[in-house]
């Protein structure tokens, strides 16, 4: 394994093993685990493109009382390596595992129609120069596998009635709705702004399986005060590990 260091989320209470040189989390990952909401005992998650696993991390530190199976797919080795680590660490290996594997060839172990909940923050660059670190190239470009594919899989995950989480940029809205368009319902789009006055440029969106209610757009998500500061909205979130519905 190569080098890495130990960091943290959500103000120390969850820890973090990431590679010095490669992807490293995000301020997304953490407010794309917010949006999940509803989780029941017995139900399943599954994280789809997991990076250095800090989306399921969140999760698993959130809804610690009931203890849902969570799965994380990874295609690069060395950071589902991390992430298994990281869950260890945090006490969460008892129902948060990571699989190396390239959705292009499902592993046997995961099965279709078998998540409550499939979240998935993918690679946003289909266009841009690749950064030369092989590791960021990987976790932020499409590689040849094109958004549209990355959502079919994550859809033919979902059980009946079961929902779906996507943070990306503001631009792919667009497609994002369209790939969706006839096979989940209940849309909600919410765009994440970094200061009051700017353009979104992140958007979540999450959407259920089985239902036709009519898509919704939310109220803007300040992430970010005047001064550079997180707003108290923020705070909760990205320092407290409260969920977005709870904010």
């Amino acid at each position: 394994m190569n080098e890495y260091t130990k960091d943290y989320l959500l103000d120390k209470q969850v820890q973090i093993f990431q590679p010095i040189n490669g992807y490293r989390a995000s301020t997304d990952a953490v407010m794309l685990s917010s949006a999940v909401s509803k989780v029941k005992d017995g139900d399943t998650i599954l994280d789809v493109g997991s990076g250095t696993g800090a989306v399921s991390l969140c999760l698993a530190s959130r809804f610690y009382s009931i203890q849902p199976q969570i799965t994380g797919l990874e295609i690069q080795p060395e950071l589902a390596e991390l992430s298994n680590k990281s869950a260890e660490a945090n006490g969460f290996d008892g129902f948060l595992h990571y699989i190396n594997c390239d959705i292009r060839n499902k592993p046997k172990e995961i099965e279709n129609c078998s998540f409550t909940h499939v979240i998935t923050n993918p690679p946003y660059a289909e266009k841009d120069m690749p950064s030369p670190n092989a590791g960021k190239a990987t976790a932020h470009n499409h590689n040849g596998f094109s958004l549209k594919g990355w959502i079919d899989f994550c859809i033919k995950m979902i059980k009946p009635k079961g929902w779906f989480y996507i943070v990306n940029r503001a631009e792919a809205v667009n497609e994002i709705l369209s790939d969706i368009h006839g096979k989940l319902g209940h849309i909600e789009i919410i765009p994440l702004y970094s200061k009051t006055g700017q353009k979104a440029k992140r958007v979540i969106i999450r959407a259920q399986k089985d239902n036709h209610t009519a898509t919704a757009v939310l109220p803007p998500f300040i992430i970010h005060e005047a001064d550079g500061s997180y707003t108290g909205q923020a705070q909760k979130i990205l320092r407290s590990g409260s969920g977005f519905d709870e904010v």
